[in-house]
């Protein structure tokens, strides 16, 4: 059952939990299939190697892997990497999912094709368990490897996001074409070039601190202005981004689902499938947050993370 605390609600999550147990108990034990099956998204897609920043930590136990959203990077957990490292004294390790930040770009832009990325360089850093964080994008690839390779995840949190497909309501759509019309001139002061382009954005992307997020993805090479993101691959996959693999056996560890309370992208429509793959998950929100919890409510959301960590 969830702990709740002063800045969480539970959004009716321990009264469907209740309804739920009521209902099923006569079915306990059918509830789940027991093989694992692959995704309708299964590609045989090559690896590629993850961009990561490694923070070091002096306590022993499976390091924090925080994996960012759409149109996001590693950088965008800096700060919150290094309160981890205070917080919890573990190692924290934020990666560039491909087609973002300084990871490569590749053609395939698939939730398989991410977890297989995760898992290659928790291989290379010779990390055998971890506490697996994602926000959005990164927390649907979170739960893909912690579904696929269950031993590599001790924990899991999935940042606003749950295992139900996405419906399209992000606007993800319109900022994609936003940003592939925007026009850069050569040979211009950095400052000249963002605001440039936060004006072309502003006559679809009306909300400015979206804009300044994906402004974050402006970088300067050759003396020219582009966009690092890879456009063209995530609009051609962008319904993959939207929907989720289908797994039939659930992952057995514990799991938090961190939602903002002002967010509609884990709602009660969601709690049937998080509790098909996810049976130890708990659902928490955060009050004042929106999408982006760990921006909007940065001290509760390290809280409600270091809670989770430290209940083991």
């Amino acid at each position: 059952m969830i702990t709740f605390k002063s800045f969480h609600c539970s959004r009716g999550w321990h009264l469907w939990k209740h309804w739920r147990a009521f209902h099923s108990h006569s079915n306990s034990g059918t509830l789940f299939c027991q093989n694992r099956t692959t995704d309708k998204n299964t590609h045989a897609t090559r690896v590629v190697d993850l961009s990561y920043d490694l923070y070091d930590g002096s306590v022993l136990g499976p390091p924090l892997v925080l994996l960012h959203g759409l149109f996001g990077s590693k950088s965008n957990f800096q700060t919150i990497a290094r309160a981890l490292v205070r917080k919890t004294g573990r190692k924290v390790l934020t990666l560039d999912a491909r087609n973002h930040g300084c990871s490569p770009h590749d053609d395939i832009m698939t939730y398989p094709a991410m977890s297989a990325d995760v898992c290659q360089i928790l291989h290379q850093l010779q990390i055998t368990n971890c506490v697996l964080i994602g926000h959005s994008m990164g927390g649907k690839t979170a739960m893909t490897v912690a579904l696929q390779e269950p031993k590599l995840v001790e924990r899991l949190v999935s940042v606003d996001i749950s295992p139900a497909p996405t419906v399209p309501q992000t606007g993800f759509p319109h900022y994609i074409a936003a940003m592939q019309k925007v026009h850069f001139e050569e040979k211009m002061p950095r400052s000249t070039a963002r605001r440039l382009a936060d004006e072309q954005l502003s006559s679809t992307v009306k909300e400015a601190s979206i804009r300044q997020f994906l402004l974050t993805n402006l970088v300067q090479e050759n003396g020219t202005f582009k966009w690092r993101v890879n456009l063209e691959v995530i609009s051609r996959h962008l319904q993959d981004l939207l929907d989720f693999p289908e797994f039939q056996e659930p992952y057995p560890g514990p799991v938090l689902f961190l939602g903002g309370a002002n967010s509609p992208y884990i709602s009660s429509e969601n709690y049937p499938e998080i509790e098909r793959l996810f049976p130890f998950a708990n659902v928490e929100y955060i009050f004042g947050a929106g999408h982006w919890v760990h921006a909007d409510k940065t001290h509760d959301f390290l809280n409600a993370i270091c809670n989770f960590v430290e209940s083991a």
